[in-house]
């Protein structure tokens, strides 16, 4: 075979490998985005066993991770968009942490197992942010996008690896 031969040859076997590129871009945006979801979704409570409140019982914040997240790339050029969302009006305050003033909640009680219940236009009350003046943020958003980066540096590593052998 001569050197025109194999560079030719070379040559054909790169071209049919960009051909590919934009599948396999789009695949690997996909999975790191997945991953992004599991990880905010194992940081999101309650996942120490500890109940605390009205809205750790259900894991409503967590389950939101999946489905309010665009997993599913859109092209924009030479730009795959995918999403790590949370529509849940409190998914913020539970990120970041926040602040508890002292104020009285109509409806809130603790029930006779020692959980916090809420019973809407009940003729029951509490006064939160009595012994907790801040509530530490969980990061889960975080946890989620350094998932991503891991995920798509490994990838994009073993794409680049197969493209030179």
């Amino acid at each position: 075979m001569a050197l025109g031969d194999a560079m030719q040859k070379r040559m054909a076997e790169l071209a049919k490998r960009q051909a590919a590129l934009p599948g396999r871009l789009a695949a690997i945006a996909e999975g790191a985005t997945l991953r992004a979801v599991e990880a905010a979704a194992e940081r999101t409570p309650p996942n120490d066993g500890a109940i605390r409140g009205v809205h750790t019982l259900s894991g409503e914040l967590a389950q939101h991770w999946a489905t309010d997240s665009r997993t599913t790339p859109a092209r924009q050029g030479n730009l795959y968009i995918t999403a790590l969302n949370n529509d849940k009006q409190y998914a913020g305050y539970v990120n970041d942490g926040h602040r508890m003033d002292r104020h009285f909640v109509p409806g809130l009680y603790v029930d006779e197992d020692g959980l916090l219940s809420f019973e809407p236009g009940g003729d029951v009350g509490l006064m939160v942010g009595t012994k907790t003046m801040y509530v530490p943020g969980r990061y889960m958003k975080e946890a989620g996008e350094e998932q991503y980066k891991e995920t798509c540096e490994i990838e994009l590593r073993r794409l680049v690896e197969e493209a030179f052998r």
